[in-house]
């Protein structure tokens, strides 16, 4: 039938028009065409829209070979068939699967008889083919050469199995035919281990992760093409159903089908997507391809999840299923009478075999009970295998219980006591049967990581953790891992590979996986201390790295507060151990060199600081107060700069001392100074109470020199942020209302640093006073313990003061007339260079 170009075309070669005219109409009916797919995919979509393509394709070379044999034959234009030319569609074109912006790949047969001009037909119609606009990939041969052209390449052989008649003469097309007979037949042993070799490079190249090339990548469409070329090859198989039921059953086929036509969508969005050929689904893309596949955002997965993990699923079908049906279809052909001696004493369970370390099962085995499955599992997992696709095939058939019995969570634990099981739950997950050894892992399966960090989906993540682990190549950290009894190397096991197991719920995957984790590791029965501590690892198993990449390790405070959640040393060298292999898990670049160094550097000021076990009960208790406020609706309120100042105060007595509500109030109340030097608060509701803020100095000893008649019962200063200092001095006394405007010019002149006052230096003992210089990086310590007596503490501070000793926080507390104060100083070379003299003037009454 003609179509509307052909009837143009006609018109154009009755006008006597020329070449390039004649290509202008085909380029401008091309371009409507390419312009209109956007439409038809919305109609069709899957292998109907790519045969639909195809098809128009195959319209447009018809009309222009229909046209170059008029201008050649004019008048006495004979039969098509009897013209030596046959032109047949190759490669995605042949197969009927030719995607928006591929090659078009064709071959032009002939043979070489006198008076057709069959090579200056040809090129022209190559010529107005070009002009036209059209992306061709092309071959030409004499009908004789056929066969040894097949011979120089691979890739010549494979598209001559998948040639498909596009128009010409018929006659020769059946003769082509019998020449592509004597190429499948051709040196088939060979042509399968160079296909085998050829496809075992591409999975080096394209790996199984989160931006797959859906044409040469794992699972990709060059794994079908290659079934399809093998099939064909040894049984002329034209169509991949043919198979069943010999070698394929129905629901597997319609298994496979499903995920062919899944990716066939997929490659035909990715390129309306990108105007070009693109086989790569980048995270660029994703957004484009999920919407113009129809993905809807869910209640727990958005649309662009649902896309990645249906592609991943369908990438995983496609390869588990081609490869066992290539083994199934070359069994006869790789056969070697040779390997049956080896086969038999490689025997070690029925249909089952350990050959050169490769397990190898029947591939008619009937899939066993899930105990037996186990049973295996634990004989052969302290030895490096490699799994054949006959034992994925067989692992696939595994029959499962509805419950899990005690012997198999026995049996599931000592798979962790095991030194090598990365490859035995590859294996699974080939198989997919890893979520249903491990329940948990159902909701991860094929779940996507679009944080820009990440290339694997979480349950290859997690797979390859283990890796890592069993090929530590830092020799510190090895020596950690050597190190731990065989408890605790079970337990690291499971950690790392649950490390992720909370991801894909809408809260804190720490916190979810944390819990998760408490429950499986009770299944198998470990004890209370060993889910403990699993569980802190997994609540904090990225607390490593982000402390290490983002935070100053050098910084006390840091520091103590990443040591203050591990608790102790043990988690402190598991969680390493942990982050180095989830951050090697993670891609080829996160642990770099540089990252190694600063883990490390972490580390060994972490090992060094568990020994202050004074700062990290202190700060413990800081963390707990934090995590109270963080959840505090006030702090929510607050905005996040100055959420941020308030976290970042030195001082673990404030945070300790206060409740959140106060944290808040006097938050707010140091920044509201803002251009303001100082501001004060008199509270003598039962007791005299001055609270202070102030960015200028202070002269404390001038202040409590002149409010000695009054006995302080406790004190505090607490340097802030933005420079700003709080004070709260309590007195024992209330005083009368009339004294309250003396109390506020002594406030105000206290502000002036020039002022002295004149006062009894009160009688301390040197042994009342207690120095550490040693206390942290960051301050030292004085504690003083005596009687209490008048101007005490007017005294100390003056003495502060002529040394220029700058308190960072001071506790001050009188119980029983006896004075229990405590003085945390600032480092700054003023304090511990000058204790003698210090000493000797606090002691000089």
């Amino acid at each position: 039938m003609y179509s509307d170009l052909a009837y143009k075309i006609e018109d154009l070669i009755e006008q006597k028009a020329s070449d390039f005219e004649i290509s202008k109409e085909i380029k401008k009916s091309i371009k409507e065409y390419l312009d209109s797919l956007d439409d038809i995919f919305k109609q069709k979509q899957g292998k109907d829209f790519l045969v639909k393509h195809t098809k128009k394709i195959d319209e447009f070379i018809d009309t222009v070979y229909r046209y170059v044999l008029r201008k050649f034959f004019g008048d006495y234009l004979p039969f098509q068939s009897q013209i030596p030319i046959v032109l047949s569609a190759l490669g995605s074109y042949g197969r009927e699967q030719l995607c928006v912006y591929s090659d078009i790949d064709i071959m032009f047969v002939y043979e070489d008889i006198k008076g057709y001009n069959a090579e200056e037909i040809i090129r022209s119609v190559l010529h107005i083919l070009w002009d036209a606009g059209l992306k061709l990939g092309h071959r030409t041969h004499k009908l004789d050469e056929l066969l040894e052209a097949s011979k120089q390449d691979i890739t010549v052989k494979t598209a001559m199995l998948e040639t498909r008649f596009l128009c010409g003469s018929k006659i020769l097309w059946m003769k082509t035919q019998r020449e592509i007979d004597r190429i499948r037949a051709y040196k088939q042993k060979e042509f399968i281990l160079t296909l085998q070799k050829i496809n075992a490079v591409r999975y080096k190249k394209f790996q199984f992760d989160m931006e797959p090339n859906i044409k040469e990548g794992i699972g990709g469409l060059r794994d079908a093409n290659s079934l399809f070329w093998v099939a064909n090859a040894l049984y002329r198989v034209r169509n991949i159903k043919e198979l069943i039921p010999k070698y394929i059953n129905e629901g597997e086929y319609k298994e496979y089908r499903t995920a062919l036509e899944f990716l066939f969508r997929v490659r035909s969005a990715l390129h309306l997507s990108s105007k070009k050929k693109n086989d790569t689904l980048n995270l660029q893309n994703i957004p484009d391809v999920a919407k113009m596949l129809g993905f809807k955002d869910g209640r727990y997965k958005s649309a662009q999840n649902q896309l990645v993990s249906q592609t991943l699923h369908s990438l995983k079908t496609i390869k588990t299923t081609t490869k066992l049906l290539i083994k199934k279809l070359t069994k006869s052909v790789l056969f070697d009478k040779k390997n049956i001696p080896l086969l038999k004493n490689s025997r070690i369970s029925p249909e089952i075999y350990l050959c050169n370390d490769t397990l190898i099962a029947s591939l008619d085995k009937q899939g066993d009970g899930y105990i037996d499955i186990l049973k295996m599992s634990l004989r052969l997992s302290d030895k490096d295998l490699n799994f054949d696709i006959s034992y994925i095939n067989y692992l696939k058939k595994t029959k499962f219980n509805k419950k899990n019995s005690k012997k198999i969570y026995k049996y599931k634990k000592e798979l962790f006591y095991k030194n090598r099981i990365y490859k035995l739950f590859d294996a699974y997950f080939q198989a997919d049967i890893l979520q249903e050894v491990f329940t948990p892992f159902k909701k991860i399966m094929n779940l996507p990581q679009f944080d820009g960090y990440h290339k694997y989906p979480v349950d290859i993540h997690s797979i390859k953790s283990l890796y890592f682990l069993e090929n530590i190549d830092d020799k510190d950290i090895k020596k950690l891992f050597d190190e731990l009894s065989e408890d605790e190397k079970a337990l690291l096991r499971l950690v790392i590979f649950f490390h992720d197991i909370g991801k894909g719920r809408k809260k804190d995957h720490r916190v979810v996986g944390a819990s998760i984790f408490k429950t499986q590791a009770e299944k198998l029965g470990f004890d209370e201390k060993s889910i403990n501590l699993g569980s802190l690892l997994i609540k904090y198993h990225t607390l490593m790295n982000t402390t290490a990449s983002r935070e100053d390790i050098y910084s006390e405070q840091v520091i103590l507060s990443f040591i203050s959640r591990l608790r102790s040393v043990k988690a402190l060298n598991m969680l390493y151990i942990l982050t180095y292999c989830d951050m090697k898990a993670v891609n080829n670049k996160i642990y770099s060199p540089f990252f190694s160094s600063l883990l490390k550097e972490l580390y060994g000021i972490s090992l060094d600081t568990f020994e202050k076990e004074e700062l990290i009960d202190e700060t413990s208790r800081r963390l707990r107060k934090e995590n109270s406020l963080k959840r505090f609706d006030d702090f929510k309120k607050l905005k996040k700069p100055l959420q941020k100042k308030i976290l970042s105060i030195g001082s673990n007595i404030f945070f300790i001392k206060h409740k959140p509500s106060q944290i808040v109030s006097l938050s707010l109340w140091a920044n509201s100074l803002k251009d303001k030097e100082y501001d004060y608060k008199i509270d003598n509701s039962q007791n005299l109470s001055i609270s202070i803020m102030r960015k200028n100095e202070l002269n404390v000893g001038y202040l409590l020199g002149k409010l000695s008649f009054l006995n302080v019962s406790g004190m505090d200063i607490f340097k802030l942020f933005d420079e700003i200092k709080y004070f709260k001095i309590d007195f024992l006394e209330k005083i009368e209302q009339d004294e309250i405007l003396f109390i506020k010019e002594v406030l105000q002149k206290s502000f002036d640093m020039s002022r002295k006052i004149g006062y009894n230096i009160p009688k301390i003992d040197r042994k009342d006073l207690l120095f550490d210089c040693n206390h942290s990086k960051t301050y030292a310590k004085m504690i003083l313990h005596t009687k209490d007596q008048k101007a005490l503490m007017a005294h100390v501070v003056s003495v502060f003061d002529e040394f220029g000793v700058d308190i960072a926080t001071a506790k001050i507390q009188t119980i029983k007339q006896k004075a229990h104060n405590l003085f945390l100083i600032e480092k700054n070379g003023k304090f511990c260079d000058n204790i003698e003299k210090i000493k000797e003037k606090i002691c000089a009454g």
